[in-house]
């Protein structure tokens, strides 16, 4: 699996499928520098060879992966806005709207804090 309509035929749930390429052509118009990637079986965005955020898919939710620091940056943000979440992940059930303002918040947060990163992740 190489790119992101690779990983979007996997989802079995037509809603699912559908709900992650909207997520996905968000990110694409709206960062058009970011560059999709699949590592691990798992869609991301980079930029400059940075990770970015990532995303992976349950039955029950997507799940968004910013790195631990930009979860912690937003918490705040994400505890207002309900949501589930670990150290590592923020759970979207597929029930719920997508959060925009809090995927932006994380993508910005990112790309402005590794933006002298010369490696994949953080050290």
């Amino acid at each position: 699996m190489e790119t992101l309509d690779e990983y979007l035929a996997r989802i079995e749930n037509p809603s699912h499928r559908e709900r992650m390429r909207e997520i996905f052509n968000w990110i694409k118009d709206k960062y058009p520098n970011l560059k999709p990637v699949i590592k691990w079986n798992q869609p991301m965005f980079t930029d400059h060879g940075t990770f970015i955020i990532g995303f992976s898919t349950s039955k029950k939710h997507a799940a968004v992966a910013p790195e631990q620091v930009a979860i912690a940056h937003a918490k705040d943000d994400i505890e207002k806005a309900g949501y589930d979440y670990t150290e590592n992940i923020i759970r979207i059930p597929w029930e719920r709207p997508v959060p925009y303002a809090l995927l932006e918040k994380l993508i910005e947060f990112n790309i402005r804090d590794k933006a002298d990163c010369k490696t994949f992740w953080r050290k």
